[in-house]
């Protein structure tokens, strides 16, 4: 998810259409410049190479029992849309899902030219990009960890994955090796990832913007951006990615 501000100005997109490298083209309504999903940066059009980025927001891919657990006050999008049949909206999980074929499936619906073996084609993937430097983290790794303290870039960063609903979120971590503290149950009103502990056993309050010391809520260690993505789509976009768990 990106600002649609550009220059202070609310710009809104749409879909292109286009692939680059099996991603997303966007395009901007104001000057019809082309953008790369990815990286939030302009590729062709009149703003190509002005060094304009968007500004990331950090998302979650997760299930909406664990939102609405954590989050009860959210606010819902209404699928009467007008655009496509309310119908269609399901559960990615559901047969009659658009792309439920499609996700069950080993292949691409587009060739893809830039390929790598060592993840199977449409393994689901964490991307981070820290100082430029890439590393894709395997979903399914991440919820056997939970807790994941890496480096990256320079930087410091922890990893907190829900295993029940898939939800990974990165976190600044400094000097700091975390691990669970607690995990929340329906019978106290929360489902998913509370709180860590790190090594001077201080704890941690997991939120979406940050990680919050309970002692003192003005410390805190802020969240960083990141992709949910297929193995093969990131790899395209980044084939010099770092694995976790792999050298």
């Amino acid at each position: 998810m990106y600002s649609a501000k550009l220059d202070g100005e609310r710009v809104t997109f749409g879909t292109s259409g286009l692939l680059y490298r099996s991603n997303k083209l966007m395009y901007d309504r104001k000057t019809n410049t082309l953008w790369r999903q990815f990286t939030g940066e302009p590729v062709v059009g009149a703003l190509a190479d002005s060094g304009i980025r968007l500004s990331i927001f950090p998302v979650v891919l997760t299930q909406w029992q664990e939102w609405v657990a954590a989050h009860p006050d959210t606010t819902v999008l209404d699928i009467e849309t007008g655009v496509y049949p309310s119908s269609g909206y399901v559960a990615e999980s559901d047969p009659g899902a658009i792309y439920y074929d499609y996700f069950n499936s080993p292949g691409t619906m587009f060739p893809v030219w830039l390929r790598s073996n060592l993840l199977d084609t449409k393994t689901t993937v964490l991307g981070l990009r820290v100082e430029g430097q890439p590393k894709a983290y395997p979903l399914d790794k991440l919820a056997q960890s939970v807790v994941v303290n890496d480096e990256l870039g320079g930087a410091a960063l922890v990893i907190v994955t829900d295993p029940e609903a898939g939800a990974a979120r990165a976190y600044h971590r400094g000097d700091r090796i975390f691990q669970v503290s607690q995990v929340s149950t329906e019978a106290d009103g929360g489902n998913g990832l509370r709180f860590l502990v790190d090594q001077g056993n201080n704890r941690w309050e997991v939120t979406e913007e940050a990680l919050v010391n309970v002692e003192d809520p003005s410390v805190r260690l802020e969240r960083l951006p990141s992709h949910m993505a297929f193995w093969f789509g990131w790899y395209a976009s980044f084939p010099l990615t770092r694995v976790y768990g792999e050298p």
